[in-house]
């Protein structure tokens, strides 16, 4: 969301995944408007729009073509507002970020320092999907540091990785080798004197047996935002349904297919923060 809360900015996919859609919808009138897709998206698959924290910059991931070719990965692009005009038209990080044909880039945000915190995964396939920080020194990005043995530990995969405004925390999404509810879940990290903590399963006010994901934060930090895909595929049932409860439930919200949810951000941290060490 923008800071005055009246724009929200999403992801739609074709299940299972096959192609992605970021749209923007506007609060008006005490509801949000008819979503539109934003008018560089809507050809590729373009991927988790994250704004900035002074929202004058949006960074999504996308495998559009690099120079006329087609990488077969997922690299990170930001589009600029333009005053008045909308969003410019997006370019690619730098090479200190971004690798074609290498890397996979799955997901990018940014502190308020401008740093910048993204999952990276071989193009080759095998390893983990790692979270990296790029730091900004000097107007330029620095090479970026893999956040180390805490976070990223063998059998994990992350795909989203949202950090806090001061980076304070990191928010995880994805699949860890214990502590699960189900598939993916949301996870939280906290920055102590420099170290990352072990990730914290955010519980089961967020996290349930079917994929939760794509943590972000209001511009407030109050509020935790995220997907889940709950509903019917999930839910218990004591009686055999029939043929119309199966075909409404399909096509209803609650369909498995992924709806965003919020809850308030203190509890989270109340419940998951670390005592001092």
């Amino acid at each position: 969301m923008t800071r005055d809360g009246s724009e929200i900015y999403f992801c739609r996919s074709v299940p299972p995944h096959y192609f992605y859609t970021m749209y923007i919808s506007r609060f008006e009138e005490g509801r949000w408007s008819h979503p539109e897709v934003l008018p560089f998206s809507g050809r590729w698959r373009d991927s988790d729009p994250v704004l900035s924290p002074d929202g004058q910059q949006l960074f999504f991931v996308s495998d559009r073509a690099v120079d006329g070719k087609d990488t077969h990965t997922f690299q990170a692009y930001v589009s600029r507002r333009i005053q008045g005009r909308g969003w410019g038209e997006p370019t690619l990080l730098p090479p200190s970020i971004n690798q074609p044909g290498q890397y996979n880039i799955y997901f990018i945000s940014m502190a308020r320092n401008a740093n910048l915190y993204f999952t990276r995964f071989p193009a080759a396939g095998g390893g983990n999907s790692d979270v990296y920080v790029s730091r900004f020194v000097d107007g330029k990005y620095a090479t970026p540091e893999n956040l180390g043995g805490s976070i990223n530990v063998p059998g994990a995969f992350t795909v989203e990785a949202f950090i806090a405004p001061d980076e304070s925390y990191l928010l995880l999404g994805g699949w860890r080798p214990s502590g699960s509810y189900g598939g993916s879940d949301i996870w939280i990290s906290y920055n102590q004197n420099g170290q990352w903590t072990k990730p914290i399963n955010v519980g089961p006010s967020v996290n349930t047996s079917a994929r939760e994901y794509s943590p972000r934060l209001t511009p407030d930090a109050k509020w935790l935002i995220f997907t889940s895909e709950r509903g019917f595929p999930t839910e218990h049932r004591a009686k055999p349904l029939t043929y119309d409860e199966i075909e409404n439930s399909i096509r209803g919200t609650l369909n498995g297919l992924g709806n965003i949810y919020r809850i308030d951000m203190n509890s989270i941290l109340q419940s998951t923060r670390p005592s001092s060490p």
